[in-house]
């Protein structure tokens, strides 16, 4: 797919305008899932870029196609937008982002608190440019109290959240969710933003909108702390020989795949799914008849399936549970099956676009469908300062002189 395959087709944010002056990922998630409802987002960074772009090296994996000028970690969030490069210390540049903000509809940021204050560009220094602009922040920790203005990357608001206690076995050891407090606060974010956008439209007025990690990741956990909550008490992690349900658990098959059942009514599912794995006998098996029992002698019956599910591949369990009634199970699938998902091809979840240095190549698309308005990719993250002399003319009205005595006085690249 490429730029001119996109050209017309417009997503549900068509017409609206984002600044987003954000880095690493957090702030970026959020601005580019905008970006996929077809919002203009300008991304604006410093003359020495968003440091996103240096991130030499993500789980093992490195950034030898781009050298310092990009990374796989800058490219994967920061497409479908423009880009320039301001150095906003200089008086000229701050110019040029406000008259960016007087012609825009959002303004986006995800600096440490005080930052933008400092340089002329918080929300009540914004708002009096453009009363009707929504200021995205991205936090830490929330706007108000005594660790407001804390820095924080992923890792210190997973810990903050108690969210680091949610996965792995009960051995009393944090377990590392490698950077999922930034995807879901940039979810929120964006999410923020699109109400405070629908809140512009009827009553013609902006608004700040703060989405943190430390809340994001609360949120996240809603199901669970809620129990937690209500309960008084923690919800306790499980080793995976003591799960709770077995019918809500994974087993390794002979081939080496793993399938997962999750199926919480055990009267109901358990018969079938004694007939399914050829085991009609451990209906009626005292030990294991009731969910009670089950319970009980869980240790045991996890045993017992796992030698049962080891003696044939996964796709024979697969087709096994399904003539043997309604069982929901699904394969354990890795990052790499995900391009040949049947669902997920249908559904356009990751798209194919030919990036210019990389080739052809899958991305990720906000999982968002609609009848009239379908989303699309239509451009890749952009080079450092690639879409700056175009903004400035053709947006904001500089001439080709005024670009030259920008960039002679290090303000533009």
């Amino acid at each position: 797919m490429t730029d001119d395959d996109n050209a017309t087709v417009k997503g549900p944010l068509d017409g609206i305008r984002v600044i987003d002056w954000t880095m690493w990922q957090f702030g970026p998630v959020a601005t580019m899932m905008l970006a996929d409802l077809g919002a203009e987002v300008i991304k604006v960074e410093s003359l020495d870029g968003d440091h996103g772009r240096q991130y030499s090296r993500v789980s093992g994996i490195g950034t030898d196609e781009f050298g310092r000028l990009s990374s796989h970690y800058f490219e994967a969030l920061n497409r479908q937008k423009r880009g320039i490069a301001l150095n906003l210390k200089h008086p000229d540049g701050k110019r040029v982002m406000q008259k960016l903000v007087e012609k825009s509809d959002v303004f986006v940021q995800n600096f440490r608190q005080g930052v933008a204050e400092r340089l002329g560009l918080g929300y009540d220094d914004l708002n009096e440019l453009n009363p009707r602009i929504v200021y995205g922040s991205a936090t830490g920790y929330g706007p108000e109290g005594p660790d407001s203005g804390k820095p924080t990357f992923a890792l210190t608001g997973e810990a903050r959240s108690g969210s680091l206690w949610w996965g792995g076995p009960d051995d009393g050891v944090p377990y590392n969710m490698q950077g999922m407090a930034d995807q879901i606060a940039g979810i929120m974010l964006s999410y923020g933003v699109l109400g405070a956008l629908m809140h512009r439209e009827r009553y013609g007025v902006g608004q700040r909108v703060d989405a943190s990690h430390l809340g994001s990741l609360m949120w996240l956990g809603g199901m669970r702390d809620g129990i937690a909550l209500l309960a008084g008490k923690e919800v306790q992690r499980q080793d995976r020989t003591e799960v709770n349900n077995i019918l809500w658990h994974s087993y390794k098959c002979k081939d080496g795949k793993w399938i997962a059942l999750s199926m919480n009514q055990g009267e109901r599912f358990w018969p079938p799914f004694c007939a399914g794995i050829e085991r009609p006998d451990l209906v009626e098996d005292p030990r294991f008849s009731t969910t009670e029992a089950r319970l009980n002698n869980r240790v045991e019956l996890i045993e017992m399936l796992d030698a049962i599910f080891a003696t044939k591949t996964r796709d024979h369990w697969g087709q096994a549970l399904d003539a043997a009634g309604d069982l929901i199970w699904e394969r354990v699938q890795s990052t790499m099956d995900l391009p040949n998902d049947p669902q997920v091809i249908a559904n356009n979840y990751l798209i194919d676009f030919d990036h210019h240095m990389l080739g052809q190549t899958k991305w990720h698309q906000t999982p968002l469908t609609y009848s009239e308005t379908p989303l699309s990719t239509r451009k890749m993250a952009p080079a450092l300062g690639e879409d700056t002399e175009v903004v400035l003319t053709e947006m904001l009205d500089y001439t080709w002189d005024d670009i030259t005595k920008l960039q002679e006085a290090g303000v533009i690249l």
